[in-house]
């Protein structure tokens, strides 16, 4: 059913450090709220933290917004009715939005030092009472703030929380109800004058029209707040109603802990460097607290934007599952169109990961391992290994991988299988591994065996994408001097 009030959700991280998969996670499920209903995306930059945002990580943002394919309909770059997007540029809106809740004594200013408030928290907490904000300055005197000033003390602005209950429905939680003395007065401007996250956001969610804040389940307990000051900013008329709240389940990283921007598999980075496409990573992603259905976990973009719905989105936690994302990423590899897989593998084979000279690089021959590759792929990075040895002088040294593969007696084996494969079909890879298995039947061996010493002797690695159509690419001559240098190694 169509909303009748068409939707409009915000994204609005700050610039702070490198992306992680909380932060994308939490954007995919607005992007994709607001394309399955027609709606609006609101991309907003909190950056009124000028000690924290820089520059950098906020074209980092927008860089990494474009890699995964995401697009907004109001922000950064594409304007809009309700600019500027970002919140350092939008410090006048929040100085007159403070100044009119405290005329209209939904807010006030507050004196208290820093000392006094731990002091009394403390006893609080002794006295097993809430250790929140007790109201010390709720109702000052014109005389007793005079005094205070007088002491040369700052102040904040504080909201005036009401003295009853809060309640809302979460679109993920359901009902949610809180009492009083768990929801204190809050500040909402710093003493130095600057807006707190307390107020800007819920203010610029009101003055854009947001209708639905889909976030953390970090936030939960500050949308009380929110609603109390949603309902003092319609009445100053600054809103017109109040957005309905969605809480999306934490991400679980090691050890069941919550994933933060400190866990090394949080950083999106390592993900674009690893070479995660984008579609498999967003179709990781969207299954942190959401499923596409009870029997299909893999899925495109587009597929997801027809199905998601907030409603159907988990409360429980979720964990973050590497080898899951990997082997998501693994399939939407092999979905490509060949042409698109060459192509998405061309950084990794150029510097600074290709280990072989820039003139060395083999068109023909990638193209024609690129099949090969295509099923053998977890992630693009891999592709510079699995084909290095098309492209060097000489295969990589793995003295590891030499010491596996080279058991028993690898040079009579090795001397057997290049006598088979200087007489092998060089246009058929199945007659190449008549070779070899030939080879490994006259020494006893089965053909896993008794290929080991010869991928190692031409590739340098013990694994890799299919032997005997690596050796057809790779050629007969290049392939029996390397099996005669593996020798000459055996008998040195």
């Amino acid at each position: 059913m169509a909303n009748a009030t068409p939707v409009r959700v915000r994204f609005c991280p700050s610039p702070t450090g490198n992306p992680h998969v909380g932060l994308i996670r939490t954007a995919l499920f607005n992007w994709a709220y607001a394309r399955h209903n027609k709606g609006s995306l609101v991309f907003r930059i909190e950056d009124t933290d000028a000690a924290r945002d820089s520059e950098e990580s906020y074209n980092q943002l927008l860089d990494s917004f474009h890699w995964l394919g995401f697009d907004w309909d109001e922000g950064p770059e594409v304007g809009g009715p309700h600019a500027p997007y970002r919140q350092s540029q939008r410090m006048d809106i929040y100085k007159d939005v403070a100044e009119k809740l405290l005329a209209a004594g939904h807010a006030y200013h507050c004196y208290c030092t820093t000392e006094e408030l731990d002091e009394r928290r403390d006893a609080a907490r002794k006295a097993g009472r809430p250790s929140g904000y007790d109201g010390a300055c709720r109702d000052l005197t014109a005389e007793q703030k005079a005094s205070y000033e007088a002491e040369g003390r700052s102040s904040i602005v504080r909201f005036r929380m009401p003295d009853e209950p809060i309640t809302f429905t979460d679109l993920v939680r359901g009902e949610l109800t809180f009492t009083p003395e768990n929801v204190p007065d809050y500040g909402i401007v710093r003493a130095n004058g600057a807006p707190l996250y307390t107020l800007v956001n819920p203010v610029d969610d009101a003055l854009m029209g947001i209708t639905h804040v889909l976030r953390g389940e970090d936030l939960l307990s500050s949308t009380p707040r929110q609603i109390a000051l949603y309902r003092a900013l319609i009445e100053l008329g600054t809103a017109t109603s109040i957005p309905a709240f969605g809480h999306l389940p934490y991400v679980m990283g090691e050890g069941n802990k919550k994933l933060s921007k400190r866990d090394p598999q949080a950083s999106l980075n390592l993900y674009r460097e690893r070479g995660f496409l984008p579609e498999g990573l967003l179709n990781y992603l969207a299954l942190l607290g959401w499923s596409f259905s009870a029997d299909q976990d893999l899925f495109t973009v587009g597929e997801l934007i027809e199905k998601f719905d907030i409603a159907d989105v988990n409360a429980n936690p979720a964990r973050f599952d590497l080898k899951k994302a990997e082997a998501i990423n693994a399939d939407h590899i092999r979905r490509l169109d060949p042409k698109d897989f060459i192509a998405a593998c061309e950084p990794w084979l150029t510097a600074p990961y290709a280990n072989w000279e820039p003139g060395d690089f083999d068109r023909a021959a990638w193209e024609a391992i690129a099949p090969h590759a295509q099923t053998r792929l977890t992630v693009l990075s891999d592709i510079t290994a699995n084909v290095d040895f098309l492209f060097r002088t000489e295969p990589v040294e793995d003295e590891a991988s030499w010491t596996k593969a080279m058991k028993g007696d690898p040079a009579a084996l090795l001397t057997t299988a290049r006598a088979n494969l200087e007489a092998a079909d060089w246009t058929d890879p199945e007659s190449l591994k008549q070779a070899v298995l030939a080879a490994g039947e006259e020494h006893g061996l089965k053909l896993g065996k008794a290929q080991a010493p010869v991928r190692v002797a031409v590739t340098g690695r013990t694994v890799g994408l299919p032997l005997f159509e690596s050796l057809e690419i790779l050629g007969k001559e290049r392939t029996l001097r390397r099996i005669d240098a593996a020798l000459a190694k055996l008998a040195g």
